[in-house]
């Protein structure tokens, strides 16, 4: 888990670049197959990215330790549900 924001930041960059990356490597390897299949899954992945940086970069939040907690719990089941849809390409 994250210890602080820079690493929060850090580990949601890292983990949809990996997944748009193992996206664009199942279009590449496979060019008979439908790329709008894996396109759908980079464009969920940045709507996944955008939706969990601008919640790291609210300002109003009264607890911080726990809204980081969630954003980190957050990350976790986005990138696993678009983990098993790159899979199942």
């Amino acid at each position: 888990m994250a210890n602080n924001k820079r690493t929060l930041k850090r580990d949601i960059n890292y983990v949809f670049g990996d997944i748009i990356e193992a996206a664009y490597l199942h279009q590449v390897t496979h060019p008979k197959e439908d790329p709008a299949k894996s396109e759908a899954i980079v464009d969920e992945a940045i709507a996944g990215f955008d939706e969990l940086v601008s919640k790291m970069n609210q300002k109003d939040v009264e607890n911080k330790k726990q809204h980081f907690k969630n954003i980190q719990k957050e990350l976790e089941a986005k990138a696993q549900v678009l983990v098993e849809k790159v899979n199942a390409l």
